[in-house]
């Protein structure tokens, strides 16, 4: 089926492919516009979002930027030194740390992510609106009003301009009745100048900015906002009349930059850009499908899947917590929006992989390599040794921001950091990416943790599993805590395998310290948080099992492995969701699934889906139901809880396990009918599988790069295409074969005829 969109800047009319996934039921579609920002139209292209809502009697459409930034360096942290840190815990002195690791976070505004401005159009000329939604298959919002009249907004998929337009204005309409204001920020509002909070964000007036300026002509607003230190930003927007009845705009911010933007074209082709912004999208979701008879899961799915395509490209910073989408409600974004790599960064890239979309995966590995020299400087100061950790919490330019030290100055971030490189080789196979950014980046990793491991113990000098006991001194463990040794363990791996065509001795000393590292602690729980310690309560981190997910350092294959995960999953439900965030039942979600528990992982992405998304699916932290299943109600606004859940829901239905590919590992049995388009397995391999009826009956394989493939046979009889039989290895019902470039293979349910 065909669907015409009239849009964009007046009359343009496109053609796209409405039956392309995903599906029309599956757009946010409202008949009234929201009244809060965080239940507001989403759209965005990685570098510029904008947030559709009503304000009072304004139709307001909230503008920002990815790079939009106060990165002025934390007062007071260089001050700190890791040798020093330990001296005070060991001396249960921890006041002292606190003062100037802690209390600076909460102390200061800034460094922090800074809102851009606001167009707002009068609702009371419009009068009341029927319907508002967003089109996700072209990232199109559109408010329709009683009067006939509809405001369009799109941002160009690749080119740093937003657009909107009215279309089907009343004959007796007058360019004033349309024409946008803009909001700015209350930098200078002068509320109360109280610190507030990082949850519910401190005042603006606290940046200390001075009055912006802004320039109105007869057919433009210009605002020019400086911030901190001679650096300022721009937000710049321009409108024309193309009819009696069309009305067309675009906007763009700019950070350092004199903002620009191109005459407006009588003519709206010669404007929008429509068609390559619509190609974009379009390729977007050609990259990967799912099917899958959960329609409040697949819809979830989708809503996420967009929003990922909304905030990520390969140039652009890393996903923070809100991203392109910062609070527009008069303060700084909750957490000051800052890039927190204590699961926030990591689990938003989660689903990028397997959903084969490896140019947006990018712009995290990008970040931190164009970050890596900061990064080692920190290193260097902190820990007082040569090679590379990065802050579990920093600013866009990859600067520490303390608070809770534990974990925003954590001795092994970027193990976990690291694991994104080694992904972003393993999905690909790309040799230039290995020899340029992978090996590079976890040789000085592998420096590091040579250096600040105890030869003698094998230990780190402290040891910490977030975000158990908060901020507490008990937060810090003597001896190896289970996060922290899955990701050393992991690290060290890893290590192994990128270095294999290094010299016998660099082999050897990974080995050896592989080798010399204590193993995980475990006991009648599971895993533990660290030795003597159990997870004694509700918690809404599962740092403590990483080693299941999504490390995947136990494998629920593995008999002994397996016990081990199984106790760990029924401690965790033991202690109950009390305690939980929304990001902690997608998490979980994943665990479930690893340990190919069907139902209990459908269960999780259910419950995250129904309680805790606002209307237009972003993730609120708290139970929006009042606390049915967890004490946290409150509401702020953060994306890795989306892009978990997405991942989880792949999980369901592809895995890897030791190189060896499975299909529908965790599908519940009443799945009868369950299918997936090219989905992303390591080793660069493109999978396709179908179950109808209850049956398995096709798994379809493209070998991007070449190689060996291990797949799991999910059918006892088989038939095989695109290769011969006689080339595949059968052992333990795992097909083996080495494929070639560009090669595909099909292996169906039934007997060579």
């Amino acid at each position: 089926m065909q669907k015409k969109i009239f849009f964009l800047i007046g009359l343009l009319a496109g053609i796209y492919n409405a039956s392309a996934q995903p599906k029309p039921g599956y757009n946010l579609s409202f008949n009234l516009l929201a009244k809060r920002w965080d239940e507001a139209l989403p759209i965005g292209n990685g570098w510029l979002g904008a947030l559709i809502w009503q304000k009072d009697s304004m139709v307001r459409v909230s503008l920002d930027r990815a790079d939009l930034w106060d990165d002025r360096p934390m007062p007071e942290i260089d001050k700190l030194k890791f040798s020093w840190v330990v001296t005070q815990v060991r001396k249960n002195r921890y006041d002292t740390v606190q003062k100037i690791g802690d209390e600076p976070y909460e102390k200061y505004p800034a460094p922090t992510k800074i809102p851009g401005a606001a167009l707002e159009f009068d609702l009371r000329k419009f009068g009341k609106v029927i319907s508002s939604g967003v089109d996700v298959s072209s990232a199109l919002a559109t408010v329709e009003f009683q009067n006939g009249a509809k405001f369009r907004n799109y941002i160009h998929a690749n080119r740093q301009v937003g657009y909107f337009s009215f279309e089907n204005l009343p004959q007796n309409f007058s360019i004033r009745d349309v024409v946008p204001g803009l909001a700015v920020p209350g930098y200078n509002d002068e509320k109360n100048n109280l610190p507030g909070n990082s949850v519910e964000g401190q005042g603006l007036e606290r940046l200390g900015y001075k009055k912006g300026t802004v320039i109105k002509t007869a057919n433009a607003i210009l605002y020019h906002q400086p911030t901190w230190n001679g650096n300022y930003y721009e937000v710049l927007v321009k409108w024309k009349k193309l009819s009696a009845t069309h009305f067309a705009g675009q906007w763009t911010i700019t950070v350092n930059k004199h903002a620009v933007l191109p005459e407006m074209a009588s003519q709206p082709k010669e404007l929008t850009g429509w068609a390559s912004h619509i190609a974009w999208w379009k390729n977007f979701w050609g990259r990967s499908a799912i099917s899958i008879p959960d329609t409040i899961i697949e819809r979830q799915y989708y809503l996420d899947m967009y929003k990922f395509g909304c905030v990520a490209r390969s140039s652009t910073p890393p996903i923070s917590l809100q991203a392109i989408w910062t609070a527009d409600n008069g303060n700084l974004p909750p957490w000051k929006g800052d890039i927190h790599n204590d699961l926030n960064t990591e689990l938003s890239y989660w689903p990028g992989y397997m959903s084969n979309h490896l140019d947006l995966t990018s712009s995290f590995t990008n970040f931190l390599w164009k970050t890596k020299p900061e990064n080692e400087r920190w290193t260097k100061h902190y820990f007082n040794v040569d090679g590379l950790n990065v802050p579990g919490v920093t600013t866009i330019s990859g600067k520490p921001m303390g608070g809770w030290i534990q974990y925003s100055m954590s001795p092994t971030t970027v193990c976990w950091l690291a694991q994104h490189f080694y992904w972003q080789w393993k999905y690909s196979m790309d040799k230039k990416f290995f020899y340029s950014r992978l090996k590079p980046y976890y040789d000085a990793v592998i420096k590091y943790l040579f250096n600040i491991i105890n030869k003698e113990t094998h230990q780190l000098p402290l040891s910490s599993s977030p975000e158990y006991h908060d901020d507490n001194i008990d937060a810090w463990f003597m001896d190896f805590t289970n996060y922290d040794l899955a990701l050393c363990r992991y690290t060290f791996k890893n290590a192994n395998e990128i270095n294999v065509l290094d010299t016998a001795v660099t082999m050897h000393k990974h080995n050896a310290t592989l080798k010399y590292l204590p193993y995980f602690d475990i006991n009648n729980t599971g895993l533990m948080v660290a030795p003597g310690q159990d997870l004694d309560a509700s918690h809404r981190h599962m740092s403590p099992y990483m080693a299941i997910y999504p490390l995947c350092l136990l494998d629920i294959n593995n008999s002994s492995d397996s016990l081990v995960i199984v106790h760990s999953l029924r401690h965790l439900e033991s202690l109950g969701t009390r305690q939980w965030c929304g990001y902690s039942f997608s998490w979980m979600a994943c665990l479930y699934a690893r340990a190919k528990e069907a139902d209990g992982a459908v269960r999780q992405l259910q419950i995250f889906a129904t309680n805790f998304c606002s209307p237009n699916s972003f993730h609120l932290n708290g139970d929006q139901k009042g606390g049915q299943y967890s004490s946290f109600t409150y509401r702020p606004f953060t994306l890795e809880g989306n892009f978990a859940f997405a991942q989880g829901v792949h999980e369901l239905l592809l895995q890897n396990h030791d190189d060896v590919i499975e299909v529908f590992p965790a599908v519940p049995d009443n799945w009868k009918n369950v299918s997936f388009k090219t989905l992303r397995a390591p080793g660069a391999f493109l999978v396709s599988a179908k179950k109808e009826n209850g049956d398995i009956s096709e798994v379809k394989i493209f070998s991007e790069q070449g190689g060996k493939l291990q797949l799991k046979l999910p059918f006892k009889t088989w038939t095989v295409k695109g290769a011969n039989r006689s080339s595949v290895k059968m052992h333990d019902n795992i097909a083996e074969i080495k494929t070639t470039k560009g090669q595909t293979i099909i292996f169906a349910n039934g007997y060579e005829q």
